[in-house]
């Protein structure tokens, strides 16, 4: 069983803040994207996927069970803001 929510932030630079999350995680997580979608597997079950479009970044998270979603959407939040410092981002969370 898994838990699932989706995720998205207005921003013209959506295509750069999904090559930089990836690049960040690749050294912790099976990562694979280009410039238009990422895709992150972390050892502990956790993946998240990217879709940049030309206005804004769609995220989903699939987590199992047992693991804290509200937590794990905190820890992609706090890298996006770090990233995109220069703007100010608004992100939104809902269940899938």
């Amino acid at each position: 069983m898994t838990q699932t929510s989706t995720g998205s932030t207005a921003t013209q630079k959506a295509s750069g803040y999904l090559q930089q999350l990836c690049k960040h995680w690749s050294h912790k997580a099976e990562v694979s994207f280009t410039p238009e979608a990422g895709d992150i597997r972390f050892p502990n079950g956790n993946h998240l996927s990217l879709t940049a479009h030309p206005d804004h970044l769609v995220m989903r998270l699939d987590v199992p069970a047992d693991v804290d979603l509200a937590k794990f959407q905190d820890v992609v939040d706090k890298h996006i803001l770090r990233f995109a410092f220069r703007e100010d981002l608004e992100i939104s969370w809902a269940a899938a």
